[in-house]
């Protein structure tokens, strides 16, 4: 759009703005205000243009820029389809997006209603082949920036934790948190010490969890106790004292609730009830898509195994295959009936890695634990780490997580059609941060 070639015409100008965080949001002059103010005083400049502000505001306090779910930015493209508006102002050009594909697909929202981008602080009029140039640099820049200060986070936390420092999430039961330290709670220090001892006296998680739920013994946040709390409790190397990084750990600043003593009883009940368990599993693999995996004409999937020279060979056959329906010979086009499980067990687990680092689910989670007091850091890092994580689980708790993930998989002739439970994944990484964050990942 050349505005200089209809002299007269009136340019309705939005302006957008927006601030990452809610902090400060309440003042009488924040930073949104600051941003509308020179935005304002921009378009002022250009009155002998014919630029007039509109009285609409389009603004996102406490939205990422990287991403475009916010309802600030939703109204006004509404609004550019709806053609109310020719001109967009902004104060810089991340206040609209800090991703260059997200901005790439506002630029083709911008163009297919003739309306002109303009950064009051980077002048430049994306309808030429140079401002699109620029506008790309000056992004490209902005994408960067963000992805050093993310970097920067990460090499705090891990030097943070290197040095014993404690760094926020879950605070572990028999600990309060007092000037960003951790003290202990000495009432529920007892109860700490207790559990160690009673586990080295009967040597089952399972038992102990029966004894402690008729007495209602609850967790920190009020929770009835389980199996899986007291592993993450035993397993916990905070009640030794000491802070741990990716498997490495540190002389911690706080003070260890549990003996050296007590501690290498457990853990050498723990380690022969570990290799027992990997056993155990080894010799009962589970079918994680049990349920969950179905033909496109809707027939169920079931497990089977079948044993030749020794080795174990599973599948998921379709019952319509089982009952008779229909042989796999007679089927033509139609999806196949009998695959392999491990090929299709590890296709899924591959899809939910995907899905877990894309934007939308990112920004869905971060705003899921921010709830819980759960820093920005912490969310991401456990998502950069879910794949560590994951291989440390034995086959029955991936089978768990899947269970929890995965809504239904249908079998089609182009391959696998996945349906996440994207509104569970906030859950499944909030449960792997928990022992994390609590030391207590292995």
């Amino acid at each position: 759009m050349d505005m200089n070639t209809r002299p007269g015409r009136r340019l309705r100008c939005a302006i957008y703005t927006r601030k990452s965080s809610e902090e400060g949001l309440d003042m009488e002059f924040n930073s949104l205000d600051a941003q509308r103010e020179a935005c304002e005083a921009y378009i002022a400049s250009q009155k002998s243009e014919g630029w007039v502000a509109t009285r609409d505001r389009y603004d996102d306090g406490g939205f990422s820029g990287g991403n475009l779910d916010r309802p600030g930015l939703k109204q006004l493209l509404a609004d550019i389809d709806d053609g109310l508006i020719d001109v967009v102002v902004v104060y810089k050009i991340d206040r609209l997006s800090r991703a260059l594909m997200d901005f790439s697909k506002l630029v083709e929202v911008f163009d297919r209603n003739d309306v002109t981008f303009v950064s009051v602080t980077q002048s430049f009029n994306t309808t030429t082949s140079m401002g699109r140039l620029t506008l790309n640099i000056l992004l490209s820049f902005a994408q960067f920036e963000r992805e050093v200060i993310g970097e920067r986070i990460r090499d705090k936390v891990a030097a943070s934790r290197r040095r014993g420092i404690w760094m926020g999430g879950y605070v572990p039961l028999g600990y309060d948190v007092q000037d960003r330290k951790l003290v202990i709670n000495e009432a529920e220090a007892a109860s700490v010490r207790r559990i160690f001892e009673r586990f080295v006296e009967l040597g089952s998680a399972t038992m102990l969890a029966k004894e402690l739920r008729r007495e209602g013994f609850r967790s920190k946040q009020g929770t009835l106790i389980d199996k899986g709390y007291l592993y993450r409790v035993l397993r916990n190397r905070v009640y030794r004292g000491e802070a741990v990084h990716k498997g490495k750990a540190y002389p911690g600043e706080h003070e260890a609730i549990v003996t050296d003593k007590v501690w290498d009883q457990v853990d050498a009940i723990l380690q022969g009830n570990r290799h027992a368990r990997s056993s155990n599993s080894r010799m009962q693999t589970p079918a994680p898509l049990k349920g969950l995996i179905f033909t496109d004409t809707g027939a169920a999937m079931t497990p089977t195994a079948t044993k030749k020279r020794g080795k174990l060979y599973r599948y998921y056959v379709s019952m319509d295959v089982i009952k008779n329906r229909t042989t796999e010979d007679d089927c033509g086009d139609l999806a196949p009936t009998r695959l392999p499980a491990g090929m299709v067990e590890d296709a899924i687990v591959t899809e939910v890695r995907r899905i877990l680092q894309t934007p939308e689910v990112v920004t869905q989670v971060l705003a899921a634990l921010k709830r819980d007091q759960v820093s920005e850091a912490e969310a991401i890092a456990a998502l950069h780490d879910f794949n560590t994580l994951w291989t440390q689980l034995f086959p029955l708790e991936q089978a768990r997580i899947i269970q929890l993930l995965v809504r239904r998989v249908t079998v089609t002739t182009a391959g696998l059609e996945v349906d996440i439970r994207r509104e569970g994944v906030a859950g499944v990484i909030r449960e792997m941060i928990a022992p994390r964050d609590m030391e207590a990942a292995e």
